[in-house]
């Protein structure tokens, strides 16, 4: 990926790591357009940053995803770099009936919305030089939080995804996964102020400094993160669970107390 210069859309551009990675890509020389649900957020990240622009777009919405594509790319020709960030994360109790609707919401987000809007800009962007495509997965595609089902198994999915998604498009386009560990968003209640995450700006940064260097790494991986990515290929995958489990209850716990 090109160290500044680039026409980059960003999904889930209006909070957390989505708004400050475009911060970053717009302090580069980068241009952004950030799309999202809510115009009010969308309009306070790009508050003062002529390069970045805003959209309104959910990617559940069938219709709405062909259509945005094929405006986007009218309004924005150059545009080479797709970011699929957005996502959602609930805490679900498996261990009786429940309703399905947040577990359902989060696949058609999740997993569902980068693939439609990967499919919409494909043949635009296999076009475009110096093309590329990041998904924004999670630490907890390799160790699940058991709290956090459906989410770990829709970033479990998405991993998977990008890496066939890598091997068809080599050579045309770069594929590219940004493994974020636990960072202080609003991704779930109480979450920006939780002990124990990674600052969202040090967390921003660190992840720029990755994407500065050259040739970009395939996967972007901060170091708080490698606990979870290496855990099974270094043989300490159900001790790493049990860590994991006992951590972010007493993480969220913390937090409530506070």
């Amino acid at each position: 990926m090109k160290t500044s210069g680039n026409t980059i859309l960003m999904t889930g551009g209006g909070s957390g790591i989505g708004e400050a990675l475009a911060h970053r890509f717009h302090d580069r020389g980068d241009t952004v357009i950030i799309v999202g649900r809510r115009q009010d957020a969308l309009d306070r990240a790009a508050a003062g940053r002529e390069r970045i622009h805003t959209a309104i777009l959910d990617v559940v919405d069938i219709a709405a995803v062909a259509a945005f594509a094929k405006q986007v790319v009218a309004d924005f020709p150059s545009l080479n770099v797709l970011f699929n960030n957005a996502g959602i994360m609930k805490f679900e109790d498996l261990t009786t009936a429940r309703d399905l609707a947040d577990a359902e919401a989060t696949l058609s987000i999740n997993i569902t919305g980068p693939i439609r809007l990967t499919n919409a800009l494909i043949d635009h962007l296999t076009r475009q030089a110096d093309a590329a495509i990041v998904t924004v997965t999670s630490g907890l595609a390799y160790v699940p939080l058991i709290a956090a089902p459906t989410y770990s198994a829709s970033k479990a999915a998405i991993h998977s995804y990008t890496v066939s998604l890598r091997t068809q498009l080599a050579g045309k386009v770069e594929v590219i996964e940004l493994v974020p560990p636990g960072v202080q968003t609003d991704l779930t209640p109480g979450q920006a102020n939780r002990p124990g995450y990674m600052p969202l700006d040090a967390f921003a940064d660190a992840v720029a400094s990755q994407f500065a260097q050259q040739p970009t790494p395939c996967e972007i991986l901060v170091d708080e993160v490698q606990f979870l990515r290496k855990a099974e290929r270094e043989g300490r995958f159900d001790e790493t669970l049990k860590t994991l489990t006992k951590r972010a209850a007493a993480q969220r716990a913390a937090g409530d107390r506070q």
